[in-house]
């Protein structure tokens, strides 16, 4: 495994089961991804996408192989340890942004920082900061319900800046979105990816992944190619 792995897979399998039936998801999946890169993952509905999405987000553990996230064997974590390292080292962005009705956007943002243990005063100290990053300085205390649909994701995204992770995990982060508020929010993950963070992005969409530097593909639980995005690396050397 290179150092500099932020993720390093070995042969990941998972499988449910239905009854007595095992449905093989995930049938062997290896891969590296590297600190500050920025990486689409793609598939159509059924190849594991989704299911690979999942572990790599610390959320569901894989029926065997190995998953080391910054150093760190997740695979044989117990469900306390996995909660550390969804709150320490990951950054979730979702489609449904997954807000809480309830709090302003501000208290959405420091909500990571609780689990941390941090003091309220530096919570939102912490937490303004990243919105002033996403450009919603000025909205620190609406409530989501006050906030338009790509207003609601920069507040995603400025939450799972917050704990300085080291991994951005954004699953089909402009579905709910116009074209107008999917290119803006995809220029901030290029400016969160330009700062020296490593995105890995969950779509179906051909032109949200041709944001990405490498493109992963998936079919029938296996990658099917692996390839860095050519377009993007000419534009970054020049």
């Amino acid at each position: 495994m290179a150092q500099s792995s932020v993720i390093h897979l070995e042969q990941i399998r998972k499988s449910y089961f239905i009854g007595k039936n095992e449905l093989p998801v995930l049938k062997g999946v290896s891969l590296d991804i590297f600190k500050n890169e920025y990486v689409a993952l793609m598939g159509p509905s059924g190849s594991g996408k989704s299911t690979l999405m999942n572990i790599l987000g610390a959320l569901d553990t894989p029926t065997s192989g190995k998953y080391v996230l910054s150093g760190h064997d997740v695979s044989r974590m117990e469900d306390n340890e996995l909660a550390r390292i969804r709150n320490q080292e990951i950054g979730f962005v979702f489609q449904q942004f997954n807000l809480m009705p309830r709090l302003s956007a501000l208290e959405n943002v420091a909500v990571p920082l609780i689990y941390a243990g941090i003091s309220k005063r530096d919570r939102e100290e912490k937490a303004r900061l990243m919105l002033e990053k996403v450009g919603l300085g000025d909205r620190y205390k609406h409530k989501p319900n006050e906030l338009s649909g790509g207003q609601c994701q920069r507040v995603a995204i400025a939450r799972a800046l917050v704990n300085d992770p080291s991994l951005i995990l954004a699953d089909e982060p402009t579905g709910n979105l116009d074209t107008k508020t999917s290119i803006e929010i995809m220029e901030i993950f290029g400016k969160i990816h330009a700062s020296g963070n490593t995105v890995v992005l969950v779509t179906h969409e051909e032109d949200i992944a041709a944001h990405a530097r490498r493109i992963i593909r998936l079919r029938d639980g296996l990658i099917e190619s692996d390839k860095l995005n050519e377009i993007r690396e000419a534009v970054s050397t020049n």
